[in-house]
């Protein structure tokens, strides 16, 4: 897998963080053997899903649609970076004008 797509949920956007086991599960079954959920961190803003893909951008369009089914999309953002480098090309939302950064 060459790039990590990371998927920030903004907490206030969340009833609460128990919904992501379920998110995960969904994800899995829409991802399939394709991609590698790679775990989350947790902070008091945000929480941040990492996925390492081929393709961040056809791996976002199938995230957005569990993401949309749950009512939650205006609520994230994403990007995706190479493994283990720095920079981050915002994929959601489009047009974006926030860097999008790690804490």
């Amino acid at each position: 897998m060459d790039y990590q797509l990371v998927i920030k949920f903004w907490r206030k956007s969340l009833e609460d963080e128990t919904i992501l086991p379920a998110i995960q599960s969904e994800l899995k079954g829409v991802l399939g053997d394709a991609v590698e959920l790679d775990g989350y961190d947790v902070s008091d803003q945000e929480i941040n899903l990492f996925v390492l893909t081929p393709d961040p951008r056809r791996s976002f369009r199938r995230i957005r649609a569990v993401l949309e089914s749950r009512g939650i999309v205006r609520g994230v953002s994403a990007a995706s970076r190479l493994v283990g480098g720095a920079q981050f090309t915002s994929i959601w939302p489009p047009r974006s004008t926030r860097k999008f950064k790690l804490p």
